[in-house]
């Protein structure tokens, strides 16, 4: 079977990009292991997705926003990084963009459920569901994808979207730079006493990272809690009722009594940032590319980025009559979103080397960075500017779910 283009993963920043090459008359293939009916109805995994103006303005071109439910959108108007004890901590305001907020939250499986809506409608997508991909070749006369059934996809360019753990990025022999925290995050959507008033919290203490993402109801968030994978499995094996108190706890009686209102989802801490983008006929995006901490909230959106650019190259190089597969172009695909996200991704490691150090030196480090901020308005433009531009920017600095 001979296509222009064979994707390989259907998570948001593949189902993205196949939505992103429509109407380009090119031909492609998605390849995914999920059968049609989970793709159309995807489990809800827990995780809430930050997203940017920008994103946001992709979303929109692509006809994304669109499809999701009022109820599913919740409203990030301005963010706090608090601290150990601290009460007010560092706050993120929307008007200092002159913005009415910072960005939205988005249930991850609200996105997918919305992205392959917008694929099915595609009739250049010939999508293969329900199949495993069992080896990739790429030389200069096309590239091969050989499917666990015998299948061969054949193809001028082969892009893969399959996860930071990606198969398809081993099979191609490029390798990638692996980060472990060792640590384990959960994700649970909370009912709380305490409005949320649509502010994010970071908050970081001792032995444990909290986050608070408001949702479309005010007393409904989602709650992040990163610990080791040992205080993790003790806080996974509570009951409801243990869970509940315990939470309320940690989070110091703040938001009042919580009560659970979503699925527990726990998920490993693992950061990825791959050696090379692309090589012959070949290509990544999002996390196979880059798979960031989410402490920045920022994976979603690099993928959305990513996506978009490499699809920008592509539909040029069609309406000029150009190669889709040249090294040239996928030289420039490599070069423009490692510049977006290379800087984002080594701060990354940084923010959370710190912050999640309990050493009294790191500690009082980190006081003093928060104190500092909180003095420097210029810096606080920067963020919040980064957060509320309509084009790519300076990435923002808050908590999302782990995103896929």
């Amino acid at each position: 079977m001979a296509f222009d283009i064979v994707i390989i993963g259907a998570g948001p920043a593949g189902l993205c990009f196949a939505r992103s090459m429509a109407g380009s008359g090119l031909r492609i293939a998605l390849v995914e292991r999920q059968q049609e009916a989970a793709l159309m109805a995807p489990a809800d995994d827990g995780r809430e997705i930050a997203i940017t103006h920008n994103s946001q303005r992709l979303m929109r071109e692509l006809g994304l926003w669109s499809r999701l439910r009022e109820d599913e959108i919740g409203t990030l108007r301005d963010a706090m990084v608090l601290d150990g004890d601290d009460r007010g901590g560092l706050m993120f305001r929307h008007d200092e963009a002159g913005k009415s907020q910072l960005g939205w939250l988005l249930s991850n499986h609200a996105i997918r459920r919305a992205a392959y809506a917008e694929v099915m409608e595609l009739p250049e997508v010939e999508r293969i569901t329900g199949a495993r991909v069992s080896s990739v070749r790429t030389a200069r006369d096309g590239a091969d994808v050989e499917l666990s059934s015998g299948e061969i996809l054949r193809a001028k360019l082969v892009v893969a979207a399959d996860s930071r753990f990606s198969e398809t990025r081993r099979a191609m022999g490029i390798a990638a730079g692996m980060h472990d925290f060792g640590k384990t995050m959960l994700v649970l959507r909370m009912q709380h006493e305490v409005a949320h008033e649509q502010v994010a919290w970071e908050w970081f203490g001792v032995g444990q990272t909290l986050a608070l993402l408001p949702l479309h109801d005010p007393h409904t968030s989602s709650v992040v809690l990163t610990l080791r994978p040992q205080a993790m499995q003790a806080m996974l094996a509570l009951d409801d009722a243990a869970l509940e108190a315990a939470m309320a706890e940690r989070f110091q009686q703040r938001l009042g009594a919580m009560r659970v209102a979503g699925p527990r989802c726990a998920y490993p801490l693992v950061g990825v940032y791959a050696k090379r983008f692309v090589a012959e006929r070949f290509a990544m995006i999002g996390d196979a590319a880059v798979g960031m901490h989410p402490v920045t909230a920022h994976g979603f959106n690099f993928g959305l980025l990513g996506q978009a650019t490499l699809a920008r190259e592509l539909r040029a190089a069609v309406a000029a009559g150009r190669s889709i597969s040249s090294p040239g172009l996928l030289r420039r695909y490599e070069r423009q979103h490692r510049l977006a996200t290379r800087p984002l991704y080594l701060a990354t490691q940084m923010l959370a080397g710190l912050y999640t150090d309990d050493r009294p030196p790191a500690r009082v480090l980190r006081k003093l960075a928060l104190s500092a901020g909180a003095r420097l308005g210029p810096f606080k433009r920067l963020v919040v500017a980064g957060l509320t531009a309509n084009s790519a920017g300076v990435p923002g600095l808050f908590r999302s779910g782990h995103s896929a």
